[in-house]
């Protein structure tokens, strides 16, 4: 029953970073899923592939995982570097323009 520890990364959906700043404890699924035959969905027997826990810290999720025995692995997430562009769309709004609004 292995566990994977890690930051969300944002959606391809979103601009923001909502809902990326807590990290998540989820198990590694332990046996494939299957296709039912007469409907065509997904099962699974594994029980545990359903929790997700979320923690506000990275070492509230460490200290959770030891203290319950649960074997775990870290992923450290990759930092994004925000894009500010000089002369881009905010400033068409910004305090300090000058210049006549052109079209």
């Amino acid at each position: 029953m292995l566990a994977k520890i890690y930051q969300p990364a944002k959606s391809a959906m979103q601009s923001g970073v909502g809902k990326t700043r807590t990290w998540v404890l989820e198990f590694v699924p332990a046996s494939a899923r299957w296709i039912d035959p007469l409907m065509g969905w997904t099962g699974s027997g594994d029980m545990d592939s359903q929790v997700t826990l979320r923690f506000p810290t990275r070492e509230e999720a460490v200290e959770y995982a030891e203290r319950y025995g649960i074997p775990f692995e870290l992923f450290e997430p990759n930092k994004r570097v925000p894009v500010v562009r000089p002369n881009g769309y905010g400033d068409n709004f910004a305090y300090f323009r000058r210049t006549a609004w052109t079209h």
